[in-house]
């Protein structure tokens, strides 16, 4: 049995194109990365003054403080912070850029179907990160901070270090954020044909389950912080439950329309 080489090289440059192409663009989503780490190390100091104004509200005014007891501790945050912000600055250039080298391969129907949840993924995580900043961790902190006073003769009072004060930060944005996508993921596993708005419903009861289950472990451990993420996550549950109902009553509506019979042909021009 004979092995043709030409064959062999002419199926491999369409796959050495997409892997060139693939290497361009994650090389400028590094280069966005990059850039947005310089400009946001340079401001550090402004953005960590910012993510700590729910502690600085939560505190008795004047009374609030931030420690770090190792000395390179302060210095690390300040690479987390930028680190942070930087990938928020360089996502819609990242999403443009993987949009970039998915969206040849898609139909025009698949790209109509897709690119309103790419719209609404970057809306959706910003709402869940803003409930964190605004609500979740100043009521969090004021819960946290309410332990301080005298226990036993002694005086308790609350020192939070900087690191450990950005980790929870940062865990309550992610965790918030990434919770406000279920809607996303459920409504591309529906239009995938994966499961269905009568399955969901039928296995509620379970999915909220699952989903305190889940808020307990992405948000630190006290009541307050879980059931201010979990009754969003089962509004966005019903939300999505909501969306898929009237997307089924489109496309039922627009099956049950008659079509129009085409007109039939008055011309006696043709032989007999």
């Amino acid at each position: 049995m004979v092995f043709k080489v030409d064959d062999i090289d002419e199926s491999q440059a369409p796959l050495l194109d997409h892997l060139i192409e693939l290497r361009t663009r994650l090389l400028r989503c590094v280069y966005a990365l990059a850039l947005g780490f310089a400009v946001s190390f340079y401001f550090a100091d402004e953005i960590f003054g910012f993510l700590v104004r729910p502690l600085t509200e939560a505190f008795p005014a004047g009374e609030g403080k931030l420690i770090y007891t190792k000395l390179y501790e302060a210095f690390f945050v300040e690479l987390k912070v930028a680190l942070f912000a930087a990938f928020f600055m360089s996502f819609p250039i990242i999403a443009n850029q993987l949009w970039a080298f998915v969206a040849p391969g898609l139909y025009a129907k698949e790209k109509k179907a897709f690119l309103p949840f790419l719209l609404a993924t970057p809306v959706l995580f910003t709402a869940g990160a803003a409930l964190a900043y605004y609500v979740v961790m100043p009521t969090a902190f004021r819960f946290f901070l309410g332990f301080e006073g005298s226990k036993g003769g002694l005086q308790l009072e609350a020192l939070p270090g900087t690191g450990d004060y950005l980790s929870l930060v940062m865990q309550f944005i992610l965790a918030f954020g990434i919770s406000f996508l279920l809607p996303v993921l459920l409504l591309l596993l529906n239009r995938a044909g994966i499961v269905s708005r009568q399955q969901l419903i039928a296995a509620r009861r379970y999915v909220i389950v699952g989903m305190a289950i889940l808020a307990a472990i992405v948000t630190p451990p006290d009541v307050v912080s879980q059931l201010l993420l979990l009754v969003p996550l089962i509004l966005l549950f019903e939300s999505a439950l909501l969306v898929m109902w009237l997307s089924e009553r489109k496309e039922q509506q627009g099956e049950a329309e008659p079509v129009e019979p085409a007109p039939r042909s008055t011309d006696l021009s043709g032989p007999l």
